[in-house]
C-alpha cells in the first residue's frame, strides 16, 4: 500500500507543472493529491487511476501547444522585414499606430529599438515579440537583413520551428535571400515566402516565383494572385479558397472576401491547377485525387499543403505589400495554416552522462526542463539571457542548472518580450520564448531542472574577417571602454578582442566594416567613451604547402635542474575535405617520450600555430605528427618539451614552403547597363573574378569573388563610378591563396614594421 502512494505521488509530481500550468492553481494540486489518495485506498495501481486525469491534462497542454508558432522574418536588406513585422504587431492589436522604419516621425518601427536602428533604417539586432491571431500565440523574431550581422539570423533561425522569406517584387532573389536560405536549410526550417513590394514600379512576382525556383532550388507554387500590379495593386485572390480579398481602412484593417473578378477566372483557374499539380508531386493523398481527377475541395488542398509544408518539401508563396498595407492579414493566416507548431518540429540533444548521444526532445510541459541561451542583451537590469525553452517548465524563483559549466541558479525573474519592453511572468513551459534576468551564462548554454545532462547542439558561427586597432582618447575613460568590449564580445560570438603582441593595440574583429564601424559607435553612444580607430586590417592566414621535417633538440643547463626534450616529426598540409583546421597525431611507438609530456607538446605546436613566421598570422590547415624523441629522467618537464616543439616548428615551417591566405569575399552588384563596363574594368583592377552576370530590366548584376583587401572604400568608389545609382553586397566566401607579389610584399612590410620597433 505505501509504495502504491509513493509511486502515486512520484507519477503525479511529474505532471504537476502543466497542470499547474492549464489550471486554477488553488485546486490543481489538492484535487489531483485527492484522487491518488483515494486510488491508493482503494488498492488501484496508481498508473490505472491517473490514466484518465493524465489524458485530460495532455489533450489540454497539447491543445495549448498546437495554438502557438515560433517564427522568424528573414531577408536581403531592404526587403521590408521590419514593415512588414509592424503591420503584423498592428493588426494583431499589439501596437496602436504604425510608424514607418527611418523613423522620420521621431518614432520609429517598433522592432528598432536602437537609435542607431532608427538613424540609418536598418536592423541591428534581432528583436523577438509576441502576438495573437486568431487564438493562436504567434513568437516572432525580426532579423537584420545586412551580412555583416548574419549571427543575428544564425542564432534566431537556431530556435525558430517556422520561418517567413521575405522577397522583393522587382529586386527578386538577391545575394543575402540565398544566404538566408542556406541558413534556413541548415537549421532545416519550414518556410513560406511572401513577395512584397507589388506596388512598386516594376514589380513582377512570377519573375521573382521562377527565381526562387531556380536559384534557391524552392520546390513552391504562388497560393495566391495579384489583383493588379504597380499603382493598379488592388488586392489578392485566394488559390486556395478561390476568394477575391482587399483592404480598406485608413490602414488597411478592414479585409473585405467577394468572389473572383470575372476578368481573372481563366488565370486564377490556371495558377490554382498549378499549385495543386506542384503540392501532388509530394504528397501521395492530393495526388491520388488528382490523377482521378476528383475535385480537390479547399480543405483537402489546405492539408496537403500544411503536411507538404512542414516536411520541408514544398514552399508556399504569398505576395502582397507590407508598406501599404495589403496581404498581411492572409500572410498570418498561412503562417497558421501552414507552419508548424513546437510539436511537429524535431529538436534533438546531447546526452552529457552518455558520450554525446543524440536524444530526441519530447516538445512537451510533462519532460525535465531543457532551454538553451540563445541570445544574450545588457540591459537596464544586468544581464537580459533568451530562452528558447524545449522541453518542461521554468517558473519564476526557480532553481536551474547550466549544463555548460555546471553551476545552479536561482531564476531571479522571468519575461516576455515585446522589442524592449518586457511583461512579467511567473511562468513559462515548452514551445516558449522568454527572458530571464541575472542569469550569467554565454551564448549557447543549456539549462536543465538538474535531473537530465543535456546540451543542445550549437549554432554555426562564422569567423570574423576584419580588424580593427581602437584605443580610447582619454586615459580616463579606459574602465568603461573595457567594460564595452566585454560586454559586446559576450552578446556577439562573431566579435572578437584581442591584444596585438607587437604594438600593445586593442584589436576588435568582426564582419565587415559596417559591423565595426556599429559597434565603435556604440561605445560613444552608449558608453560616452570617443575611440581612436586604426586603418582596417584584414585578417590573414598562414598555411603550408608540402611535408617538413623536423627533429629538434632543447637542452639547457643552468645549475639545479636543468631542460631536456626531443622532439622528431614532421609536419604536412590537411587534406582539403578536413573539418577542423590543426590536427596532432603522436605516433611514437614505446616510451621514448612519456605519456604525461605529449600534451604540452602538442600545446607547443598550438602555440606555435598563432603566429607564423611569414606575417604573424595564425596558421591553419596543418597536421603536426610526433614520430619520436628523447627525454631524460632528471631534466624532462612540460615546460621543456613545450619550448621544443614551439622552436621545432619554427626550424622546420620554412622548409613547408608556407603561403599566405587572404579571404575573399563574394560581392554581387547592381548598376545600371550604361556603367557595366567602368564597373567590371574597375573590378579586374581590385583582381577580382567575375562569377555571374546578369541582366535585371534596365541594370545589369554582376557577382564577383574579390580579395577584401581591395574592397576598402568600395561604396564610395561605386558611388562616383554610377552617379551614386548602384548598389553592392558583400559576404565573406572562403581564405585563399595570395599571389607570388602580394606576399612579397606583405612579409616586406611585416618585416619593415618590426624593424622599426
Amino acid at each position: 500500500m505505501a509504495m502504491a502512494r509513493r509511486s502515486a505521488s512520484r507519477l503525479l509530481s511529474s505532471f504537476r507543472p502543466f497542470s499547474l500550468l492549464l489550471q486554477p492553481l488553488d485546486d490543481a494540486p489538492s484535487l489531483a493529491a485527492a484522487s491518488a489518495a483515494a486510488s491508493a485506498r482503494r488498492g488501484m495501481s496508481s498508473a490505472s487511476a491517473l490514466r484518465a486525469r493524465d489524458e485530460k491534462e495532455v489533450a489540454r497542454w497539447r491543445e495549448s501547444m498546437d495554438r502557438m508558432r515560433n517564427i522568424g522574418i528573414s531577408a536581403h536588406i531592404d526587403s521590408g522585414k521590419t514593415t512588414l513585422t509592424e503591420r503584423v504587431l498592428y493588426y494583431t492589436g499589439r501596437i496602436h499606430e504604425i510608424h514607418e522604419v527611418r523613423g522620420r516621425d521621431g518614432v520609429g518601427a517598433k522592432m528598432d529599438s536602437m537609435d542607431l536602428e532608427r538613424e540609418k533604417g536598418i536592423t541591428i539586432q534581432s528583436a523577438a515579440t509576441y502576438c495573437t491571431w486568431n487564438g493562436y500565440q504567434v513568437n516572432i523574431i525580426d532579423t537584420p537583413g545586412h551580412v555583416d550581422f548574419t549571427i543575428e539570423v544564425e542564432r534566431a533561425l537556431r530556435v525558430l520551428d517556422g520561418a517567413i522569406l521575405v522577397l522583393c517584387s522587382v529586386g527578386g532573389v538577391q545575394s543575402q535571400s540565398i544566404t538566408v536560405d542556406r541558413q534556413m536549410r541548415r537549421y532545416e526550417i519550414p518556410r513560406v515566402a511572401f513577395i512584397n513590394k507589388l506596388d512598386r514600379m516594376g514589380a513582377d512576382p512570377w519573375k521573382v516565383l521562377n527565381q526562387a525556383r531556380s536559384k534557391l532550388r524552392h520546390h513552391n507554387a504562388a497560393v495566391q494572385v495579384p489583383i493588379g500590379l504597380e499603382e493598379e495593386f488592388e488586392g489578392l485572390v485566394d488559390l486556395v479558397e478561390l476568394k477575391a480579398y482587399k483592404f480598406e481602412g485608413g490602414s488597411g484593417q478592414k479585409v473585405v472576401a467577394s468572389d473572383v473578378p470575372s476578368n481573372m477566372q481563366e488565370l486564377v483557374m490556371e495558377k490554382r491547377r498549378e499549385l495543386i499539380e506542384v503540392v501532388s508531386e509530394v504528397d501521395d493523398q492530393l495526388a491520388e485525387a488528382f490523377l482521378n481527377d476528383e475535385p480537390i475541395q479547399a480543405n483537402q488542398l489546405k492539408a496537403a499543403i500544411r503536411r507538404a509544408t512542414v516536411a520541408r518539401k514544398f514552399i508556399p508563396v504569398y505576395m502582397g505589400s507590407a508598406f501599404k498595407n495589403k496581404g498581411v492579414q492572409p500572410l498570418l493566416d498561412g503562417v497558421l495554416d501552414y507552419l508548424p507548431c513546437p510539436m511537429e518540429v524535431e529538436s534533438y540533444a546531447l546526452d552529457q552522462n552518455k558520450s554525446e548521444e543524440k536524444v530526441l526532445l519530447a516538445g512537451t510541459p510533462g519532460e525535465p526542463l531543457v532551454a538553451l541561451a540563445f541570445k544574450l542583451e545588457e540591459g537596464r537590469f544586468g544581464q537580459l539571457t533568451y530562452l528558447r525553452i524545449y522541453d518542461g517548465v521554468i517558473r519564476k524563483g526557480d532553481f536551474i542548472y547550466n549544463v555548460n559549466t555546471g553551476k545552479k541558479i536561482k531564476v531571479p525573474r522571468l519575461v516576455r518580450m515585446h522589442s524592449n519592453e518586457m511583461e512579467d511572468i511567473q511562468e513559462a513551459h515548452a514551445g516558449q520564448i522568454v527572458a530571464v534576468f541575472g542569469v550569467d551564462c554565454a551564448s549557447g548554454d543549456t539549462f536543465t531542472d538538474g535531473s537530465v545532462k543535456y546540451t543542445m547542439t550549437s549554432m554555426n558561427v562564422p569567423e570574423p574577417v576584419m580588424s580593427l586597432a581602437v584605443s580610447p582618447v582619454s586615459k580616463d575613460s579606459g574602465g568603461q571602454f573595457s567594460k564595452a568590449l566585454n560586454r559586446f564580445q559576450k552578446e556577439d560570438p562573431t566579435f572578437h578582442v584581442g591584444l596585438d603582441p607587437e604594438s600593445g593595440e586593442t584589436i576588435i574583429s568582426g564582419m565587415g566594416e559596417l559591423h565595426l564601424d556599429i559597434y565603435v559607435e556604440r561605445i560613444r553612444r552608449e558608453y560616452k567613451v570617443d575611440a581612436k580607430v586604426g586603418k582596417p586590417r584584414v585578417n590573414f592566414r598562414e598555411t603550408i604547402t608540402q611535408r617538413a621535417e623536423f627533429d629538434y633538440l632543447h637542452k639547457k643547463q643552468s645549475g639545479g635542474q636543468g631542460q631536456y626534450g626531443r622532439v622528431c616529426g614532421y609536419i604536412e598540409p590537411l587534406p582539403s575535405e578536413s573539418d577542423g583546421k590543426f590536427e596532432f597525431d603522436n605516433m611514437i611507438i614505446g616510451q621514448a617520450i612519456p605519456s604525461n609530456f605529449i600534451p604540452a607538446i602538442e600545446k607547443g605546436f598550438k602555440e606555435a600555430c598563432n603566429s607564423g613566421s611569414l606575417i604573424g598570422h595564425p596558421v591553419e590547415n596543418i597536421r603536426i605528427v610526433l614520430t619520436d624523441g628523447a627525454s631524460h629522467a632528471v631534466d624532462s618537464s612540460e615546460l621543456a618539451f613545450k619550448l621544443a616543439s614551439i622552436y621545432a616548428f619554427r626550424q622546420c615551417y620554412a622548409a613547408a614552403r608556407p603561403v599566405i591566405l587572404e579571404p575573399v569575399m563574394k560581392v554581387e552588384l547592381k548598376v545600371p547597363t550604361e556603367f557595366q563596363g567602368t564597373v567590371t574594368g574597375d573590378m579586374n583592377k581590385r583582381k577580382g573574378i567575375i562569377v555571374g552576370n546578369d541582366q535585371e530590366g534596365d541594370d545589369t548584376v554582376v557577382v564577383c569573388h574579390v580579395p577584401l583587401n581591395n574592397m576598402f572604400g568600395y561604396s564610395t568608389a561605386l558611388r562616383s563610378m554610377t552617379q551614386g545609382k548602384g548598389e553592392f553586397s558583400m559576404e565573406y566566401l572562403e581564405h585563399n591563396t595570395v599571389s607570388q607579389d602580394v606576399q612579397m610584399q606583405l612579409v616586406n612590410t611585416y618585416k619593415a614594421s618590426r624593424g622599426t620597433e
